[in-house]
């Protein structure tokens, strides 16, 4: 094992960090099976799914989209979930306070409870759009014996500090009415202090300890909260409201615990601090005070089956076009796909980034003309707010237009990471931007004709709305719109906006280095680095510089067509590679087996799909439908009527196509029953005025 952590470290070297020449050829040679062995000894973690949250490690429940909804639906406890994707660096970030926070609050689990689901997932993808899921992180609250379908409601803290989000819990809770509060949560609101007097009087077989706090203090309740799996105790609240009632037991600080022992004893317990970590724990540790055996569902966590994960051996002096055409798969089929319909800025936003797809995009022949395709449909377009489900549906190509493919799952190369979840698709973003600026200023006759010609800045502005809009990293978006804001009206020229791109990513890397997001085998580094451009390093009075025309030069030579490489490219004319919805069969995160070589694959033909993959199937009973709805028991005729239709939409029309041929039928229909009836009343009236009695 420890052989093959020293080949995976060298292949990590050679592919990542900067190395000298001789050492990344060398790892480059290695023999296949060394790089299988390396990366089985790194691990489960690894490879398969990328998870942020795993099932048995952390008390965070695991969700997916056959257990969503069937924890939260009519369910004895409220819950809490986070709906993330595993590749937004801010939900990496995060994750270790979302992992504290379900630690911190385990006890609490009878009454509410932590969830997460990663929307990355790909048989997560249309769950995330049922639940109309934008950005990430997304925190949805859902209350208990929820019956019908709901999206949840938003998170509304202040903050997302663990403390902020622990009190929104307890808000959350008692804005339940009495009729849907969860049964095992106890009564959260404080009590009178005559009921304090009545349990005095009255002795119990329990312990009852008493806080008494200001009406802004969450003590009592976490307390409470804390003790709910607890028996032989009950815990109540006091507010600090009547000050002789507080004089008369001796309370002269709060919070404070007073506590009514089973033998009718009592009076305030001696504390080092009055904070709620130790109250709990000095009532917990009680004689006799003990857990009682609660009867918990067992947890929807879906199982982690360990993957054998071989690495792609890849040069990083070139690009790849399966990380281009990987990132494009992703964009259009889940990131836009969760917004269910666009219009006004929205909808402009799209028609213009894909323009600059379709004019700039410089990879193979199948998915330029899918990009031109749907370039030219949303030009001449005449609606004003569109369903996405129907530029999917050219996405997918159930037109079965010939030549058109792209492929329907994620396979990195260039931007694979040591974990699935290290770069992956904002990798792959960057590398599309970089390359659409890169072909904006060596073919600027690409944008003729598109209204975005003579424009220096058109191509980065038009990336900066789509970040804005449609980026699914909420905080990352904004960190860019920051840049934005800062100097993007300086770029004047072209060669500027290369520039200009490339100095902002640099200024991320250097932000994000050393974060929880970064990949340990690819540190976040300044770019290019010396080994792949000598030239572009200077040093002036011992301090290194940029020398910004060699660097210029060199991204117009590394992120142009002639240096892509269609090695592990998908296969355009598989049918289960591409041209429709994202597979099930293999979902692909970060490292996988090598593909066919590179000459095979020009071999075959072009040829279009033929096959209709299957949507990825929500669990058994109440369904979600797409668009958002709860299908019970009748809904499985639905479905099977949409099944019957897709054939039908697939010889040539989608779903949009039909729309607006029922419309054109209906208004057809209409103008013609106008003119029968307008020249029906104008013989009438012909009629009664030619009409001459006889005498």
């Amino acid at each position: 094992m420890a052989a093959a952590g020293a080949v995976a470290a060298a292949a990590a070297r050679s592919q990542g960090a900067p190395a000298p020449a001789a050492a990344a050829a060398r790892a480059r040679r290695l023999p296949p099976l060394l790089v299988l062995l390396a990366a089985a000894a790194a691990g489960p973690g690894a490879g398969g799914a990328a998870r942020l949250y795993r099932a048995g490690e952390d008390a965070v429940w695991v969700l997916d989209s056959g257990s969503v909804r069937g924890a939260t639906a009519n369910s004895s406890a409220a819950w809490l979930v986070q709906f993330y994707s595993s590749w937004c660096g801010h939900c990496i970030g995060y994750a270790p306070t979302w992992r504290a926070l379900a630690g911190d609050v385990r006890d609490w689990a009878a009454a509410i409870r932590i969830a997460a689901l990663d929307c990355a997932e790909e048989e997560n993808h249309e769950v995330c759009r049922a639940y109309n899921i934008h950005f990430y992180p997304t925190f949805r609250y859902f209350k208990a014996f929820t019956k019908d379908f709901t999206t949840g409601e938003n998170f509304k803290g202040p903050d997302r500090e663990l403390q902020t989000v622990r009190r929104t819990m307890i808000d959350f809770l008692q804005n339940h009415t009495d009729g849907d509060r969860p049964p095992a949560c106890p009564p959260l609101d404080p009590v009178r202090p005559s009921d304090i007097l009545s349990l005095m009087d009255n002795r119990d077989s329990r312990y009852v300890a008493v806080l008494f706090e200001s009406n802004s203090s969450y003590v009592g309740r976490e307390v409470i909260l804390d003790l709910l799996p607890y028996e032989n105790i009950v815990v109540k609240r006091v507010l600090n409201t009547d000050k002789g009632f507080l004089e008369k037991l001796g309370v002269s600080s709060i919070p404070s615990c007073y506590l009514i022992y089973p033998n009718g004893t009592r009076g305030l317990i001696n504390i080092g601090k009055p904070l709620r970590s130790f109250f709990s724990s000095y009532l917990k540790s009680l004689p006799d005070v003990r857990k009682k055996l609660l009867s918990l569902p067992e947890k929807p966590n879906k199982e982690e089956n360990p993957e054998i994960v071989v690495w792609r051996e890849f040069d990083r002096s070139k690009l790849y076009t399966a990380d281009l055409e990987s990132g494009l798969h992703y964009l259009l089929r889940v990131e836009l796909a969760a917004h269910k319909s666009l219009a006004g800025a929205e909808l402009r936003t799209l028609k213009d980034f894909v323009t600059v797809l379709a004019k700039l995009f410089p990879g193979r022949a199948p998915v330029k003309k899918l990009l031109e395709t749907l370039q030219e449909w949303l030009a001449n377009l005449p609606l004003d707010r569109i369903p996405y489900n129907a530029v999917l549906d050219l996405v997918n190509n159930k037109m079965r237009i010939s030549g058109i493919f792209l492929i329907n799952h994620v396979k990195w190369v260039g931007c694979q990471g040591s974990r699935p979840e290290f770069r992956g698709y904002t990798c792959s973003l960057w590398k599309l931007f970089h390359t659409l600026t890169v072909e904006a200023g060596t073919h600027p006759e690409a944008l003729d004709g598109t209204g975005l010609e003579d424009d220096p800045q058109a191509v980065l502005q038009t990336i900066r709305r789509y970040i804005h809009t449609f980026f699914g990293c909420k905080e990352c978006s904004e960190h860019f719109e920051e840049m934005a804001k800062e100097s993007m009206d300086s770029v004047k020229t072209a060669d500027q906006a290369i520039l200009w791109l490339w100095k902002k990513h640099n200024l991320v890397n250097n932000r994000l280095a050393g974060h929880l997001s970064e990949d340990p085998k690819f540190p976040k580094v300044p770019w290019p680095t010396p080994d792949l451009c000598p030239a572009c390093h200077e040093e002036i009075k011992g301090l290194h510089s940029w020398n910004e025309g060699h660097v210029l030069l060199f991204l117009k030579r590394h992120y142009s067509g002639d240096n892509l490489v269609d090695a592990y490219a998908a296969d355009p004319g598989d049918a289960s590679e591409g041209g429709g919805p994202p597979q099930g069969g293999e979902r692909e995160r970060g490292l996988a087996s090598p593909e066919k070589p590179q000459g095979e694959q020009h071999a075959k033909s072009l040829r279009p799909p033929s096959v209709l993959p299957p949507r990825p199937r929500l669990p058994d009973g109440p369904q979600l439908g797409l668009d958002g709805r709860l299908q019970s028991a009748g809904g499985a005729e639905g479905r099977r009527e949409v099944e019957a239709a897709v054939p039908f939409l697939g010889m040539g029309f989608s779903s949009l196509d039909m729309s607006l041929c029922v419309l054109l039928y209906v208004a057809s229909s209409l103008f013609l029953m106008v003119m029968y009836f307008f020249f029906r009343v104008r013989s009438k009236r012909w009629k009664v005025r030619h009409h001459r009695p006889s005498v």
